[in-house]
């Protein structure tokens, strides 16, 4: 948050030791921070910050697969991905929001063919190969193991939080499958 906006006028947070600590509070009073707390877990307070990080942390967990000493070096892209993402609920991504616009990527910048004269093999090969992938999995599922349903089976914070992937042998309803 610094790195990119400055130092905050005020920061609101629940009451979490941290944020409670002399450390902190004596910091944010010398660099001109106002601290103010609302009760412990107040959704209103901290809702969307525990969402946000959910889904990076969710992230990390796909692209570290088990080796969890690097997530740092994943964090600044997984953030990048993350804010360029246009948001269901608001309908524009979060870089959007502060900027005015979205990021252009490498991928933007590509120029595409303006006629099917040329066309390249490889790119032909990687897209019947998507196509063949979605296809072959589209009827595998994986296991959520949720920690009060399979305390056993869950394993530190970066690690995948599923199993899988199973084949699903048939639909009961839109929430439950059979599968082996």
């Amino acid at each position: 948050m610094v790195r990119l906006h400055g130092l905050p006028k005020t920061i609101a947070s629940d009451r979490d030791a941290k944020f409670l600590s002399h450390f902190w509070r004596t910091l944010w009073s010398r660099l001109g921070t106002k601290s103010s707390f609302s009760t412990s877990c107040h959704p209103q307070t901290d809702g969307q910050t525990k969402v946000v990080n959910r889904s990076l942390s969710t992230l990390l967990r796909v692209l570290l697969k088990g080796n969890h000493k690097s997530w740092d070096e994943y964090l600044p892209h997984i953030e990048f991905a993350y804010n360029r993402v246009v948001h269901s609920t608001i309908k524009l991504s979060p870089f959007e929001v502060v900027y005015g616009f979205n990021p252009l990527t490498q991928l933007d910048l590509l120029p595409l063919p303006t006629s099917f004269g040329f066309v390249h093999k490889e790119g032909v090969s990687k897209s019947k190969f998507i196509k063949d992938f979605h296809e072959k999995v589209k009827d595998l599922v994986w296991l959520h193991l949720r920690n009060e349903r399979f305390p056993n089976l869950r394993k530190p914070k970066l690690s995948p939080r599923g199993d899988g992937p199973f084949q699903i042998i048939k639909k009961i309803n839109n929430n439950a499958y059979q599968y082996y």
